[in-house]
């Protein structure tokens, strides 16, 4: 059998992280050698979940162990840093939405993926999605014809006091948009074959988090095209309902306006409606498993060197035009 990837892994201020934890602690193809939580109060939450803590101090880790690849689940705003301590060190790094929250942590982050050959991973699953890929089969094969305009939704409950405190804290989140519509903008380039060429507009502003009025902008809304022209307006607000007793149908709604017809999809229902011109009735396209794994990809071009689509490059760029329209926002309020 081939020599396992080493990974060591840092933070665990977000759930997310542990779906990446247990994916590699099952793996034939990774081992984890270490894993730093430097918040005692996340430390002692982690280890309770599964995770086991080897390390307090992330630049201890850095110098003590032997790994190749770092995965980073730490609060948004430290994120950047961190990959660009390990990148500098010659790691590999994969880490959870989003991958930095500045313009400027990327383009270095950018800068040594270039120039030391280093890929970068993100946890951008939606592409799993069985709806996503019934989506993308349909839009491929023709049936919708030229896609001229997309509305999408990714609400989601501002769940206070079981969200990370850190969320509301000044200087740690980094921006709403950054922090949901990266998922959307990786699942439209998906979907459609095209990419994101025109960032029109943006805007966040305080509406339910009426507690942290400065600090937390829950509410965002956007802009932007494709390179066919296609209009896209999204909604990543935190507006959703909590403690619902069913899956919420508005939970990311896409809504497709092709010059043959409309197609809409949701997490919630299974499969995707397609109402086309001349058509009789809605039509139910079911759901197709599979997709785009985003470690699966990651795994191969680090053990190839290769460029994959949907990989290193493609992560870079999506986070860049959401990191663009979020500074737009921020410059506009």
């Amino acid at each position: 059998m081939a020599e396992k990837i080493k990974v060591a892994f840092v933070g665990f201020r977000h759930g997310h992280i542990y779906g990446l934890y247990n994916r590699m602690k099952e793996s034939d193809q990774y081992e984890i050698v270490a894993a730093c939580e430097e918040n005692a109060e996340a430390a002692a939450e982690a280890a309770s979940k599964g995770a086991e803590i080897t390390c307090g101090n992330f630049h201890e880790m850095m110098h003590t162990v032997d790994f190749d690849v770092l995965a980073i689940g730490d609060y948004y705003a430290i994120r950047g840093a961190r990959a660009i301590s390990a990148m500098v060190a010659g790691k590999h790094v994969i880490a959870d939405k989003p991958l930095c929250t500045s313009l400027a942590e990327l383009r270095e982050i950018r800068h040594l993926a270039h120039t030391r050959n280093i890929k970068v991973g993100c946890m951008l699953d939606m592409r799993l999605n069985a709806n996503v890929n019934t989506a993308r089969e349909i839009i491929s094969s023709g049936r919708l014809g030229e896609i001229h305009a997309i509305s999408f939704g990714g609400q989601h409950p501002l769940s206070y006091g079981t969200r990370p405190n850190w969320y509301f804290e000044p200087g740690k989140h980094g921006g709403t948009i950054n922090d949901i519509a990266i998922h959307g903008f990786d699942g439209i380039e998906y979907m459609t074959g095209h990419t994101i060429t025109e960032l029109t507009a943006a805007r966040t502003w305080n509406a339910f988090a009426t507690f942290a009025p400065v600090v937390f902008q829950d509410a965002a809304q956007g802009m932007f095209a494709l390179d066919n022209k296609c209009g896209v307006i999204f909604d990543v607000s935190y507006f959703a309902p909590e403690k619902i007793g069913f899956p919420n149908p508005f939970y990311w709604r896409f809504t497709f306006w092709g010059r043959k017809g409309v197609m809409e999809f949701n997490y919630a229902d299974p499969g995707c409606k397609l109402c086309l011109t001349g058509a009789s009735a809605v039509e139910t396209v079911p759901p197709v498993a599979g997709g785009s794994d985003y470690l699966s990809i990651f795994t191969e071009e680090i053990t190839t060197g290769a460029d994959l689509p949907f990989g290193s490059e493609h992560i870079m760029d999506v986070s860049e035009k959401c990191l663009k329209l979020q500074a737009m926002a921020d410059k506009n309020r």
